[in-house]
C-alpha cells in the first residue's frame, strides 16, 4: 500500500496553475499548465534540456503565459521530478514484499538505483549540476520536503502496525534516509566517484535495524 504522507505547509514558492492542476484543481485546457507540464517531462526523460522559450514554441504561446502557467522554470522542474520520483516509488513499494525495516531499507535503495540509473537524471547532473543539487536539496524548492514525508509515512506504517520500533522521532529518520538517499545521488559530484546504491544498503539496514 502506497503510504499516506502527513500534511505539511507546502514549500516550492508561491501556488501555481500547474500545481493546482496536479493537486486535482483548476481547469484543464487543450492548451496549459498540464500540458506543459507534460511536455517538459518528456523533454527530462529524452535527456533534453527543458527549455522555456522551446516549451513555448511548441505549445504555441508565448512565455508570459507559459510562466504564469508553471511558475519559474525551476518550479517546472521540480513538479517533473517529484512527478517521476513519486512513480518510482510506488512501483517499487509494490514490488517490495519485505516488511519492517527491511521494506525501507529496499525501497529506498531500489529508489536510489533507479534514480542513478535514469537516463534524464544522469544528463541533468552532468548538464545542471549545481543548480540541480540545489533544486532538488533546498527544503524551499519543494522537492525535499516531499520526500521526506513519504519516507515519513512509510515508516509511520509499519510502526502502526507493529512491524518497526524506532527509538528516534519518525520525522528525523526520514529526514536522515533522505539525505543518505541524496549524498549517493550526488556523489560523482561531490567527490569525483561512481555512484552505486549497494553502497547505501548497509548503512539503511543499520539504520533500521
Amino acid at each position: 500500500m502506497t503510504p499516506r504522507a502527513p500534511e505539511r505547509e507546502p514549500a516550492g514558492g508561491p501556488p501555481t496553475k500547474l500545481r493546482a492542476v496536479l493537486a486535482g484543481g483548476g481547469q484543464v485546457a487543450r492548451a496549459g499548465p498540464l500540458e506543459a507540464f507534460k511536455l517538459a517531462r518528456r523533454r527530462w526523460q529524452a535527456a533534453e534540456r527543458v527549455d522555456m522559450s522551446g516549451l513555448a514554441a511548441e505549445l504555441g504561446v508565448n512565455r508570459v503565459t507559459l510562466y504564469r502557467w508553471v511558475g519559474s522554470r525551476e518550479q517546472l522542474l521540480v513538479e517533473v521530478i517529484w512527478s517521476l520520483a513519486r512513480a518510482t516509488l510506488e512501483r517499487v513499494d509494490a514490488e517490495v514484499k519485505a516488511t519492517g525495516g527491511e521494506r525501507i531499507v529496499q525501497i529506498a535503495t531500489r529508489f536510489l538505483d533507479a534514480v542513478i540509473t535514469n537516463r534524464g537524471m544522469r544528463h541533468w547532473l552532468r548538464e545542471e549540476g549545481e543548480s540541480a543539487m540545489r533544486l532538488l536539496t533546498r527544503y524551499a524548492t519543494g522537492f525535499q520536503p516531499r520526500l521526506v514525508d513519504w519516507i515519513e509515512a512509510l515508516l509511520r506504517e509499519e510502526t502502526e502496525a507493529g512491524r518497526l520500533d524506532l527509538p528516534a522521532d519518525l520525522h528525523e529518520v526520514a529526514y536522515v534516509i533522505e539525505q543518505l538517499i541524496e549524498s549517493y545521488v550526488y556523489l560523482d559530484l561531490i567527490t569525483g566517484e561512481e555512484p552505486d546504491a549497494r553502497r547505501a544498503e548497509p548503512i539503511l539496514r543499520m539504520l533500521l535495524r
